[in-house]
């Protein structure tokens, strides 16, 4: 006996004690899917036969049965289940999560069960137990489908137990094998000349035009494509009413068709043979509509009112001869019927139905899926057109697919939380739209004319900031807040944890500028490994010898300007900041800092740097050159003591003079001390050295600040182009981000400085030598150091991506970082021991974030996805490293 069950069922087994259920799931399901109420009993009690925790053991059944439907997974009920209300709950899951129910009963006789439990020493109970088991089931039997049941199947015998076969049927809705390319086609309503024209303009072709010409095959050989025909749909004859252009793709592209073929339209037959013939050739699918689901039932002869454009369907049948009219209603109704709700499609990340599709209702069938695929969901208002005033289901999305829908027509196709709405109204005079997938390109093509007057109108062109950007306006806290793990490109799996979430949520939402600007944060960088070389910490042979490591031969060294890493997110206009950003009232742009904070608490000093990017960036012609209106820049912005001013007052000056005052006067008093004639030679050195090294600390953060009074003053120093406008430039390697930052620098050379940097190739000593020497140079002249980075911006290795930059400080520098003293033997050879593999692990994951968020920026995703990533790095900047690294 073979038994099909749809691969997303909740299968309840049902018999008395002894009949056989735990041995027939153990023998056809894994025992991942089988769900035993004897098994949860010993969870909760350590006795499977304690019937006394039955009560406990079921609500555990229950909860992992809810999580496994959930997650949409085959799940089997090992019980009795002879009683209604046991199965009443069990029916109300499967409805809960749209997944099927399956009823396996097994009607065996009752002494063979009561047999069975006899040879069992923990069955050891009177036979009335049985006897009760099996009068209820058999009271059962009759009412299981009536119960809500989909599918019943009943075992009557051992040996029919012993010959089921057990065949999982993939859902209808499943194609997930089908990768596509798609090119997906919204709401058509009989527009057949429009849909033509659209197919022509994808590339589509006649098969009678494909038989003669073949194809240019992706390397420059001729084919032919050979689609593989739907065997559910003949192919029609020269004779047959089907008769009628079948259209396919030369490179193998299928249409999706969103379903309303019918209605309104002034060739809607036509469309409707156009569809099903690319369906029978195997060249495209189609979802059911609601004015499909409408016109089947007026064909099936239902009572149903003649609204909302039915009529020209039904004119176009009564217009067909006699003689054809009633075969082919027969045929349209059989292939409207065939129609399913929704198809999920290439491995999941593809749903297209008609009016949308909940993330929980994705490749599930049931009712309601279906009503909600063609009708979506409303408020149960009306508005003042009359018309049933629509849910925002899209604006609470939050799944992993792209969903592809029509139905409520719009003036422009666009984007909302990884779902996007192309009935654009072609009957109401507007466009018919395609998607193609995976390229999310558009393609339109405008109505000839006005078919029909829309009830409502579609929608206000003049509306600058799109359906997202609105929805953006406010973030919903539960998506950065607890444990997350975010996976991006590069570094999979980069978990958040739930302490330094509540971290960043305090600067975020205390001190960060607006989210809609931050798209990006820059990571923290590593050191290389400490030198052994007498008097230095840090130095570029280290460096050197990581990248080597790593396969690397070829290195970007760049002068480490001592001042304040800042982001400069700007546009070529404010009409284009709220255009891209959907920010109001905020100018063309932003300066923050690495920690998502405006640089410049004065807002008019902030506009005119922006302005003097935005006067630079114009000159260079870099607009058009990138084809951008706008670009985020990664800066340094000096002096130090523009955004430091708090630190050196609070901080290092006050250690300076504190260490200038005690070391000076202890250094007198030794002296004095000396002059005498007492023993201080070995304190009095020991103090001179200390007040010398007091000294150069002052020294050294005093190179770095200056009087700040205007604009005048500061200086910017581009490193990265980062993104603009369709790309994240990380493809790019350093050395074409310094000559862009350049071309911007020659522009405004005041103000903009190119950054100094040496190409360094790790296979000639005598160029390390030289890249030695000019951080040396640089170093002893008050540098702060370089950064080292490999020529590529991304590098990954065996392990993963390599560190994408190791900073080298010079000695005075790190004199600021760990103190006037740290340059003294004993301490120096402390700090030696310093480990760098967490510092290393947060600069990966941080990078790996950065440039995720830039990705999904620049790809339109939604803000919340965005800001989950920007999110991500402040939070990790809360886990304890040392900060001086």
């Amino acid at each position: 006996m073979k038994i099909t069950i749809p691969e997303l069922s909740l299968v309840v087994l049902i018999g008395a004690s002894g009949a056989g259920k735990s041995t027939f799931a153990r023998q056809h399901f894994q025992s991942f899917e089988v769900l035993s109420s004897d098994f949860c009993r010993g969870l909760v009690s350590n006795d499977e036969n304690n019937q006394s925790s039955s009560g406990d053991a079921f609500d555990v059944l229950h909860y992992i049965a809810a999580k496994r439907l959930a997650a949409g997974k085959l799940t089997v009920i090992d019980a009795t289940n002879v009683q209604a209300e046991d199965r009443k709950v069990l029916l109300q899951m499967a409805k809960q999560y749209h997944c099927f129910a399956v009823a396996i009963v097994f009607d065996l006789p009752e002494a063979l069960c009561h047999d069975r439990n006899q040879k069992r020493s923990d069955r050891q109970f009177g036979s009335h137990v049985v006897r009760r088991h099996t009068q209820m089931l058999r009271r059962s039997l009759h009412s299981l489908e009536k119960e809500g049941f989909r599918y019943v199947y009943t075992l009557k015998s051992v040996e029919e137990i012993a010959s089921v076969e057990i065949d999982i049927q993939p859902l209808w809705n499943n194609k997930k094998y089908e990768h596509g390319p798609f090119d997906i086609i919204g709401d058509i309503h009989g527009c057949c000349d429009e849909l033509e024209t659209l197919l022509q303009q994808l590339g589509y072709v006649k098969r009678e035009e494909g038989r003669e010409q073949g194809r240019q095959g992706r390397q420059g050989s001729t084919e032919d494509f050979t689609p593989i025909p739907n065997t559910q749909f003949p192919v029609p004859s020269p004779q047959s009413f089907w008769n009628f252009p079948t259209y396919y793709h030369p490179e193998g592209r299928k249409a999706v068709f969103l379903g309303d073929l019918v209605d309104r339209g002034p060739r809607i037959l036509d469309t409707v043979k156009l569809v099903r013939n690319m369906l029978a050739a195997g060249t495209g699918f189609c979802v059911c509509g609601n004015h499909e689901h409408k016109f089947l039932r007026k064909l099936r002869g239902k009572n149903v009112k003649i609204t909302h454009g039915l009529q020209q369907s039904i004119d176009e049948m009564e217009a067909l001869p006699d003689a054809v009219r009633e075969p082919f209603s027969q045929e349209l109704a059989g292939f409207l019927d065939s129609l399913i709700s929704h198809y999920v499609l290439d491995d999941g990340r593809l749903v297209v139905a008609h009016a949308g599709m909940k993330a929980e209702m994705q490749g599930r069938g049931s009712g309601a899926v279906r009503e909600f695929a063609m009708y979506g969901e409303t408020t149960g208002e009306i508005d003042e057109f009359g018309l049933p005033v629509r849910y925002n289901w899209a604006g609470d999305y939050r799944g992993e697919a792209l969903v592809v829908y029509g139905h409520t027509p719009v003036p422009e196709a666009e984007w909302l939380n990884n779902t996007i709405d192309i009935d654009t109204g072609c009957v109401y005079g507007g466009k018919l739209t395609a998607l193609r997938y995976p390229e999310k390109e558009l393609v339109s093509v405008s109505a000839a004319r006005v078919y029909r007057e829309p009830t409502k109108p579609l929608g206000n062109n003049s509306i600058t900031r799109t359906a997202q950007q609105e929805l953006d306006d406010v973030l919903n806290i539960e998506d950065v807040l607890g444990k997350r793990i975010i996976n991006t490109k590069l570094q999979p799996n980069i978990t958040i944890r739930a302490e330094n979430a509540i971290a960043a949520l305090e600067i975020m939402s205390r001190f960060a500028a607006n989210p809609k600007w931050l798209i990006y944060l820059p990571p923290t960088m590593s050191p290389p490994e400490t030198s052994s070389i007498p008097g230095y910490l840090e130095h570029p042979t280290q460096a050197f010898t990581y990248y080597q490591s790593q396969g690397i031969t070829e290195v970007v060294c760049e002068e480490k300007h001592m001042g304040s890493r800042v982001i400069v997110v700007i546009c070529r206009d404010i009409a284009a900041a709220e255009k891209r950003f959907g920010v109001v009232d905020e100018g063309m742009g932003i300066c923050y800092t690495r920690t998502g904070r405006r640089f410049f608490d004065d807002l008019e000093l902030e506009t005119q740097v922006l302005a003097r990017v935005n006067h630079a960036l114009t000159a260079s012609n870099f607009w058009s050159d990138f084809n951008t209106d706008w670009v985020c820049l990664d800066c340094e912005l000096m002096p130090w003591s523009a955004k430091a001013q708090g630190l050196l007052r609070g901080q290092y000056a006050p250690v300076g003079v504190a260490s200038h005052l005690a070391l000076n006067d202890a250094v007198t008093l030794l002296e004095q001390a000396n002059t005498r004639g007492l023993d201080v030679a070995t304190h009095l050195t020991h103090y001179q050295q200390r007040a010398e090294m007091a000294s150069q600390y002052v020294t050294a953060y005093r190179r770095y600040c200056w009087q700040v009074d205007d604009i005048a003053d500061l200086k910017l120093a581009p490193f990265h182009i980062l993104a603009t406008e369709g790309q994240v430039h990380t493809d790019k390697d350093h050395r074409w981000h310094m000559e862009q930052a350049a071309k911007i620098s020659n522009s405004d050379p005041t103000f903009i400085l190119a950054t100094n940097y040496k190409v360094i190739d790790l296979t000639d000593p005598s160029s390390q030598a030289e890249g030695v020497h000019w951080w040396s140079e640089m170093t002893q002249a008050g540098g702060e150091g370089m950064v080292v980075k490999p020529m590529q911006f991304i590098v990954k290795g065996s392990r993963g991506i390599v560190q994408p930059a190791v900073k080298c400080r010079g000695q005075e520098y790190l004199r600021i970082i760990y103190g006037p003293e740290y340059s003294a033997i004993d301490n120096l050879q402390r700090l030696r021991q310093r480990g760098l593999s967490l510092k290393r692990s947060l600069a990966m994951r941080e990078f790996a974030l950065g440039v995720e968020a830039l990705e999904r920026f620049v790809s339109h995703a939604p803000l919340r996805r965005v800001h989950e990533c920007v999110f991500g790095i402040l939070a990790l900047e809360s886990e304890p490293i040392d900060p001086r690294l």
